[in-house]
C-alpha cells in the first residue's frame, strides 16, 4: 500500500538523505512529515520568506510502523519519547521526578521502528507537556490540549529501510503571507482555548503526575 507525505520546508528535498536532520526534534533523527497538504503549507512557511511543500510516495508494505495512537500506547508513551529527545525546564523537585519516572515505566524502543506516527509539539503544544509535568494540569487536561487547534499527527521515517521506500513526486511553492499567518493563527486558537476550556477547569477525579508517581500507575 502506498500512501501520500508532504514535507514542508524551506528548499525542494527531492532525495531526504537517511542520517541527516536535527537530532533534537520531536522524535529524534527522521524525515518529518504529515498526510495534510495545508499543515505542510503551515509548516513550510515562516515570517520572512516563502517555503515549499514536497509531496512524495511512501510504499508501506514491510515497514514497522510505531503508531502512538494504538489503544496499547498513551499519551505518556509520547511525551517519554519528547522528554528523550526535547530540551524540558525542570523548575521543580516534581518535574524533576516525573521526568524521571516517566522514563523508567513509559520508555519505548522506538528506535527499531522504521516510521512513527503521533502528535506534533509545536510551542504552544510543548508548553502544554511542561504544565503537566509540573503539576498544573492533569492527564486529562494534557489529552484535551493535545485536540486543541487540530495540529494533526506527524509521519516520521526512522530508518534506511523507510528511506529506501520514500519517492519524491512534486513540489509547490508556499506563500508565507498567507500561510504563516494561519500557522500564528492556529497556535493562538490553541494556547486561548488550553487557558479557556482547559488549564483552569479541575474536574473531580483527575489524575496529576504526582499521584501518577505515588500510584505506580
Amino acid at each position: 500500500m502506498e500512501i501520500d507525505l508532504y514535507h514542508g520546508s524551506e528548499r525542494i528535498v527531492r532525495k531526504p538523505l537517511y542520517g541527516y536532520g536535527k537530532v533534537h526534534n520531536d522524535y529524534g533523527l527522521g524525515f518529518y512529515c504529515t498526510r495534510d497538504c495545508d499543515m505542510a503549507r503551515e509548516w513550510g512557511s515562516s515570517r520572512t520568506s516563502d517555503g515549499y511543500v514536497n509531496c512524495y510516495s511512501l510504499e508501506m508494505e514491510d515497514l514497522k510502523v510505531l503508531d502512538l495512537n494504538e489503544k496499547d500506547y498513551t499519551i505518556l508513551h509520547w511525551l517519554t519519547i519528547l522528554l528523550e529527545n526535547r530540551s524540558f525546564e525542570i523548575p521543580s523537585a516534581l518535574a524533576f521526578e516525573a521526568r524521571e519516572y516517566l522514563l523508567h515505566k513509559y520508555r519505548l524502543d522506538y528506535e527499531d521502528y522504521d516510521m512513527l506516527i503521533g502528535y506534533r509539539a509545536d510551542d504552544s503544544y510543548f508548553s502544554f507537556a511542561q504544565d503537566f509535568l509540573s503539576g498544573a494540569i492533569s492527564l486529562r487536561q494534557l489529552k484535551n490540549a493535545m485536540s486543541l487547534g487540530n495540529l494533526g499527527m506527524q509521519y516520521v521515517l526512522k530508518s534506511e529501510k523507510a528511506f529506501d521506500r520514500i519517492c519524491f513526486k512534486s513540489f509547490e511553492t508556499i506563500d508565507s503571507k498567507i500561510w504563516f499567518r494561519r500557522r500564528e493563527e492556529r497556535d493562538l486558537v490553541a494556547r486561548r482555548d488550553y487557558f479557556d476550556l482547559e488549564r483552569n477547569r479541575r474536574v473531580s477525579g483527575d489524575l496529576y503526575i504526582g499521584q501518577i508517581i505515588d500510584e505506580g500507575l
